[in-house]
Order: C-alpha cells, then sequence, then structure tokens
C-alpha cells in the first residue's frame, strides 16, 4: 500500500528545519489516508501525532496528470528502517518498515564555498565510553566536502561509512577517518572495528553534525 509514485524514481524531498529532519513522498494514488511516524500500535494511543495527507499533482510519461496523496514524514535516521504506520480506506493501521537515504550526488549541494570550516560534531552508540573531538574539521573543495572524524583513542582501525571501507589514520596519535560529509542535522550511522577488546569488534554508531555551529577557519 506504501509506494512512492512512479514518477519520481523512489525518490522523494528531504529538509531539515531546527534539527529536525522531513521527507516529502508522493504516493501512488490516494489510498493512504493517513501515516504515523511510529507503530500501527502508538498510532492509535490518545495525543499520536497523525500526518494529514497533502494533495499532489504527478505528471506521467504520456502526458497526463493525477492528483496523488503526500505525506510529511519525520526521518528519525538516515540509512536505517524506522518504523511508519499507515491508514486506509479500510479504517485499519498497518506497519510498515521505511529507510531513508541521501542520493548519490547529494553530498555535493552542500551550498558553501570552497575552503576549511569547523562544525560541532555529536556521536552515539556503542558502550558511551568513546567520544570524538568536537568540533570537527571539514573542508569543501569543487562542492565536495570531506569531514574528518577524530576519535579520542588509537584503536579504531577501520570504518565503514555508506558502504565504503575506510583505514585510519593514526599518525596524530589517535584514529582519524576522513569520511564524505553527506549531510547535517541527521543522525548518520556507521561502523567503526577496535582492537582495544580482546579480538577486534565492530561498533555501531551515529554521528551528527549541527550546521548550526558551521564556522570558517
Amino acid at each position: 500500500m506504501f509506494h512512492v509514485n512512479e514518477t519520481l524514481n523512489d525518490q522523494g524531498t528531504l529538509t531539515v528545519k531546527n534539527g529536525v529532519a522531513t521527507i516529502h513522498v508522493s504516493l501512488a494514488g490516494d489510498g493512504v489516508l493517513n501515516v504515523f511516524q511510529g507503530t500501527a500500535e502508538d498510532a492509535q494511543k490518545e495525543g499520536a501525532k497523525i500526518i494529514d495527507p497533502t494533495e499532489d499533482t504527478v505528471t506521467y510519461d504520456d502526458g497526463s496528470t493525477e492528483v496523488v496523496n503526500g505525506f510529511d514524514i519525520p526521518v528519525p535516521v538516515i540509512g536505517e528502517e524506522f518504523d511508519v504506520a499507515i491508514i486506509g480506506k479500510k479504517g485499519k493501521w498497518y506497519d510498515h518498515k521505511v529507510k531513508v537515504e541521501l542520493a548519490e550526488d547529494a553530498s555535493a549541494d552542500i551550498q558553501l564555498k570552497d575552503g576549511e570550516y569547523t562544525v560541532k560534531a555529536v556521536l552515539s552508540g556503542g558502550t558511551g565510553k568513546a567520544s570524538v573531538t568536537s568540533p570537527a574539521e571539514f573542508t569543501v573543495k569543487d562542492g565536495q566536502a570531506t569531514v574528518y572524524v577524530e576519535f579520542s583513542s588509537d584503536n579504531y582501525d577501520y570504518a565503514i561509512w555508506d558502504d565504503v571501507k575506510y583505514t585510519s589514520d593514526i599518525s596524530s596519535g589517535l584514529s582519524v577517518f576522513a569520511f564524505p560529509l553527506v549531510g547535517f542535522d541527521v543522525e548518520i550511522p556507521f561502523v567503526a572495528d577496535t582492537t582495544a577488546m580482546s579480538k577486534p569488534h565492530e561498533i555501531e554508531y551515529t554521528i551528527c553534525f549541527d550546521s548550526s555551529t558551521i564556522e570558517e577557519k
């Protein structure tokens, strides 16, 4: 029941405002009447923030148009599944899993001139013992941004970021990774491998870069 309209190639529009990410999606018709970011059970509780539809006009390859229902859905994390419940004309709530991933060219739309910058970095996950240097440094060159994530130890030998494996640089005495900066104000999931335990262990983290703290060096 929950499908992005075929004219949009499985894409929506992601916006970030006051630290909250929201994606607007136009669906394949008007069969979905309401949406809730969470489970079907929670959608039926008192005080649940039910999302009403917008009327979106889509244009098909043959030139015909159709008015379909669209929704502005909060996105708690990029690149990982989260719960979205929907209700249709039968009046029953259904559970769905949704995952929002940035388009391949999303990192190019940084809207900052070439140069060196700093930004507040907040790390979450793991045991809570690890931390990263904040503010983090990042550079923009030819519209491409690279952020340098420096851990509080030299025990991290590699990381997996956006499905790509990166090796750390420990020349400064700490594990430092150079990652493509794929966005601000959203939690970006990644995996870092630590050698501090009895055997190497991959740990899941998320990191958020606060756009309101960007400063040019």
